[in-house]
């Protein structure tokens, strides 16, 4: 086991044709060494991880594996704020990003800072709410990096995590109830990506991001 997993130790495991890589409970992984066993569908896992609650991931530092970000418009705060007490329960830190009360908001104002909370390593993964989860969504994923998906099911958050590394989860409060959105939440948060073929057509949509922030 090891406190700090480097990108050359992820190249000498996929060397020797190891799937996994264990990790002290306390231990860090730099984040070169994130994007590669994510690229190549290497599992990192803690020491004592448990599958069946939700648990903070392996990434660059302590803060930012605690962390997600999470924000609504007006008309998700009342799920915003279910979930906001729900994953500082599991022990993760939330930023939160509002809304705070019941004015109105435009949701590409929040979306937009939670997508940056991620795309800057500053949140491990993010939540975003509105009435449908689509508007949201929409936003999050105008920036590099962003990967995010409308979720209304639990098999739909299994799936955007599996095939698509997704890393925000859109959801409509007028979509789901705050049991299904728990369930879903739950799912997405413990639900690792596949790799094989996945990560091939993964790879295709980076490229396609690339080329045309590029013009």
């Amino acid at each position: 086991m090891k406190k700090v997993l480097t990108e050359k130790d992820v190249l000498r495991a996929n060397k020797d044709g190891r799937r996994e890589i264990l990790l002290d409970a306390d231990g860090v992984i730099t984040p070169a060494a994130a994007d590669t066993a994510r690229r190549l569908g290497i599992v990192v896992k803690r020491e004592g991880e448990r599958f069946a609650r939700l648990t903070r991931p392996v990434v660059a530092t302590a803060e930012v594996a605690a962390t997600i970000s999470l924000g609504s418009d007006h008309a998700g705060l009342g799920l915003k704020e279910f979930l906001r007490t729900l994953l500082a329960g599991e022990g993760f830190r939330v930023v939160d990003r509002g809304a705070f009360d019941e004015t109105p908001v435009d949701y590409p104002d929040i979306a937009v800072q939670v997508a940056q909370d991620v795309a800057r390593r500053r949140a491990w993964r993010g939540i975003v709410i509105d009435g449908a989860g689509i508007g949201s969504a929409i936003v999050a994923n105008k920036l590099p990096g962003i990967r995010a998906a409308t979720c209304a099911s639990v098999e739909a958050a299994r799936s955007s995590r599996e095939h698509n590394d997704a890393n925000i989860l859109a959801l409509g409060s007028r979509m789901v109830d705050q049991e299904t959105a728990a369930q879903i939440v739950r799912v997405w948060l413990t639900t690792d990506f596949g790799g094989g073929r996945h990560e091939r057509r993964l790879k295709k949509i980076e490229k396609i991001e690339r080329r045309y922030l590029r013009g």
